[in-house]
């Protein structure tokens, strides 16, 4: 990330900073990897310390249908219940150690901050507007966002109406833009696929001093625990730093494009440990006299394979819908649906938008995924007529 600075800061960190009327102001570090990893400093009205109680834990413990899976499966996104509040919309549908994964759809702005205490988050934005309002800044967002939420962010977030969708990640690990598209410095290099013009960042507000009962619900150890402070938690000055909540635009993504077909890592986004994200955007197809552009077979031998359908017309899929998952896992062959390669030639152009998941250890499947599997994604590269497939599985 780049360095960001908004507001008041003092000219050297660690030091006295007063206010004009002299009252001091409180710094905090607020970072992550103990005090290796990147960070910024912020300055606030009132000690951010000042805890008033603890309410009991909620265990928020995904429940596992499936521990371990060889089956190709999909989910039908749509299916997915909304619900009134922003955490009880949030249903994982798949899980490993590195991350949790899932859709939601909440209805009602938050009235209570929420803090995600052990994992960074990344809400891609399918459906909806409104505004993500931070301790250090807004951002606004709207359809096709990603929302990249460093762990220990409080935040809330305003919606403009009910009718909103979110995919989202949960890393155990810091999620970050390639390293291969970065030089020694930090910079994104000439051939990444977007740059720094394309993100970003809060936007600071003006501090609110103020005191009574302030309720942040923290996540850690999937266990939701009420906190109550006496101070208001968006009373920051000012922050300078590389440690922040982000959005890019999955439509400012560059598509890197040849010949012959290009492999998915030419799609990538953001990676973390044990993971990567790829956005696979709107883009000219392959320009070989003879080339196929729909995907060729492969097996995925060392990963999982998450798709989320968002926008467009899905070319290498037979009845595909919007908010569908497909997951394939590791070491199982997977390609095109019967005919979608031989649609494909000739083809110069396509119109799809998809938020693309390889984990390098295997999901698990939620019970609330099971509640919205399609059963028949597994058998659909028969060459038979759909009718019969269903018919078949019916018996």
């Amino acid at each position: 990330m780049s360095y960001v600075h908004q507001g008041k800061i003092p000219p050297k960190r660690h030091t006295i900073f007063k206010s004009e009327e002299g009252n001091f102001y409180y710094e905090q570090l607020f970072g992550t990897e103990g005090f290796h990893g990147i960070s910024s400093l912020l300055y606030h009205l009132e000690r951010p310390t000042q805890i008033k109680s603890i309410g009991e834990p909620k265990d928020v413990s995904p429940k596992i249908a499936v521990a371990k899976n060889v089956t190709p499966r999909m989910f039908k996104g749509m299916n997915v219940s909304p619900e009134s509040d922003f955490l009880d919309s949030r249903k994982v549908l798949l899980v490993n150690n590195d991350l949790k994964m899932g859709l939601a759809k909440p209805q009602n702005s938050t009235e209570y901050f929420y803090k995600n205490a052990e994992c960074d988050e990344l809400l891609f934005v399918h459906e909806g507007t409104g505004i993500l309002k931070t301790f250090i800044g807004n951002l606004t967002f709207s359809k096709g966002d990603y929302l990249i939420i460093p762990r220990g962010t409080i935040y809330k977030i305003h919606f403009d109406t009910k009718e909103n969708v979110f995919f989202f990640l949960e890393s155990h690990s810091p999620i970050v833009t390639p390293k291969r598209y970065r030089n020694e410095s930090g910079q994104l290099l000439e051939h990444s696929p977007f740059c720094e013009r394309d993100i970003e960042t809060p936007i600071l507000q003006e501090p609110i001093k103020e005191k009574g009962d302030f309720l942040i619900k923290v996540k850690k150890q999937n266990q939701i625990t009420d906190f109550i402070y006496t101070t208001h938690p968006f009373d920051v000055v000012g922050w300078d730093g590389y440690f922040y909540p982000y959005k890019f635009n999955i439509k400012n993504f560059e598509p890197i494009t040849g010949r012959i077909h290009q492999p998915p890592p030419v799609h990538q986004n953001f990676e973390g440990h044990n993971f990567v994200v790829c956005s696979f955007v709107a883009r000219m197809y392959d320009y070989h006299p003879q080339s196929i552009p729909a995907p060729y077979n492969h097996s995925n031998i060392d990963s999982d394979e998450v798709l989320f359908y968002t926008e467009g017309d899905f070319m290498s899929r037979n009845h595909i819908d919007l908010m569908d998952f497909t997951l394939h896992p590791g070491g199982i062959v997977h390609g095109p649906h019967p005919g979608a390669m031989e649609r494909s030639i000739g083809k110069k152009f396509t119109d799809e938008f998809a938020v693309m998941v390889d984990p390098f250890r295997p999901f698990q499947i939620t019970e609330e995924a099971m509640k919205v599997e399609d059963p028949t994604y597994k058998i659909s590269w028969l060459d038979e007529p759909e009718n019969d497939i269903k018919d078949r599985l019916m018996e």
